[in-house]
């Protein structure tokens, strides 16, 4: 994986790790918050209770001073530290009652100035008030707000990271489950997660394992199975064939050898694709004019088929596999297409198109599959054509797609691996048949 896909990976926002570093940020942000709420209403009654505290012992000192009054002018800064009369809020003369009690009352109608805690009573009748400024104890609260906000984002900066690392390596091994799975998707029945923790992830992981254990020996049992039918067909095949010859010319007899025939090449498809499900294959590569090797399978196959080469190409590859995937590849195309059938030699790839009503989607998605020919306008086989042809595509190391051509029409191409060009010199190729 390249490094932009690493970082596309990492920044899209419907990752896992997001929604759980999301999720993670949403319980911390929570908890701050309900912290912070606690701390700061905590804070503030004690502020308060502190507040009356400190307004009732001022009103107690200043009851003593109500009561041994001294004459003093009114610019004198020795005068009473108290207020009386129409001095005193009427928001706390209203709470006083006629019993001489003690009552206080928080005013936080000037901000400017700060909350002030008022303390007042009654004085054979008069109202006797004194206030304190709780002002420092309010910006005391404000700097305890800030830096529980402070603490939270400092907080977040470091749990964040901290989920997404935490994240990162579920996620890694959910990716290695999802990897073995795709590899088991495209044919590596060996690709196991090995998974060695003891947790839901690793319960996914040995379900994985197993499955595949139980997809492979499936599998394997039915490539024992169609290895055995065919390897027990050739005997009473090969007595058909004999008997076959030696019936009368007439027009049964053509049609039984012609059955016969059939049957022979059914038999020989299934050995081969039991071979390569069994890798028992090997390519004996070496460099190939293209041009004239595709040139030559076309022609033995006796089908009108119109070919095109460019220049002079070589492939390094196995000659004879490549020419059992263009005879398939061009018998195909005119079984289940229509005409004209065109192939096409370009460097070290061959193209293959038919103007039929083109390859089923289930087929171009999840490639051929025995016995199956994909969808009936495609003609009557047995579905063994494409899935030998991509076999030895496999085999020779070359690259084998399918796809439909617009407005109609199906296209195969095969991509070979390039090849030395030879020393001697050959006849040049024809364009067209």
């Amino acid at each position: 994986m390249s490094v932009l896909d690493t970082l596309r990976r990492l920044a899209d926002p419907r990752s896992l790790r997001w929604r759980i570093a999301a999720v993670v940020a949403a319980a911390a942000c929570v908890t701050a918050l309900g912290i912070g709420m606690l701390v700061h209403t905590r804070t503030e009654e004690r502020n308060l209770f502190l507040g009356e505290g400190a307004a009732t012992r001022a009103l107690e000192q200043a009851l003593v001073e109500y009561r041994t009054p001294q004459k003093v002018p009114d610019h004198d800064p020795a005068r009473p530290g108290y207020l009386t009369g129409d001095q005193v809020p009427d928001a706390l003369i209203a709470r006083l009652g006629p019993d001489g009690s003690v009552e206080t009352w928080y005013d936080t109608s000037k901000p400017l100035q700060g909350p002030t805690m008022w303390a007042g009573t009654r004085v054979e009748g008069n109202v006797v008030a004194v206030s304190h400024n709780m002002y420092g104890e309010q910006l005391s609260l404000e700097a305890l707000d800030r830096h529980m906000r402070y603490a939270a984002m400092a907080v977040l900066a470091v749990v964040v990271p901290l989920t997404l690392l935490g994240a990162e390596l579920v996620l890694r091994r959910l990716r290695r489950v999802a990897h073995t799975a795709r590899s088991i998707r495209h044919g590596d029945l060996d690709a196991r997660t090995r998974g060695r923790w003891r947790d839901e992830i690793g319960e996914i992981s040995s379900a994985v394992d197993h499955m595949a254990d139980a997809l492979q020996e499936r599998l394997h049992s039915e490539q024992r199975f169609t290895a055995d039918v065919a390897h027990e067909l050739r005997t009473p095949l090969a007595g058909l064939v004999t008997s076959a010859s030696l019936l009368p010319e007439d027009e049964a007899t053509d049609l039984v050898r012609d059955r016969v025939r059939v049957l022979h090449a059914l038999v020989d498809d299934l050995l081969e694709i039991s071979r390569l499900d069994a890798g028992a294959e090997r390519a004996n590569a070496q460099p190939v004019p293209l041009g004239e090797a595709v040139t030559e399978s076309v022609r033995r196959t006796g089908l009108d088929t119109r070919i095109e080469v460019t220049g002079n190409p070589v492939a390094s590859t196995d000659p004879r596999r490549l020419d059992r995937i263009v005879t398939n590849l061009v018998v195909n195309a005119h079984r289940h297409g229509g005409a004209p059938v065109l192939v096409g030699v370009a460097g070290t790839t061959v193209t293959v198109r038919d103007h039929g009503p083109g390859f089923p989607q289930d087929l171009i998605a999840h490639g051929p599959q025995r016995f199956k020919t994909g969808a009936a306008e495609r003609g009557t086989g047995h579905g063994l054509g494409l899935t030998i042809a991509f076999g030895q595509a496999q085999v020779i190391g070359a690259r084998l797609s399918l796809s439909n051509a617009r407005p109609h029409g199906a296209v195969a191409v095969l991509e070979l691996p390039a090849g030395e060009a030879p020393t001697e010199s050959r006849p040049g190729l024809p364009e067209a048949r």
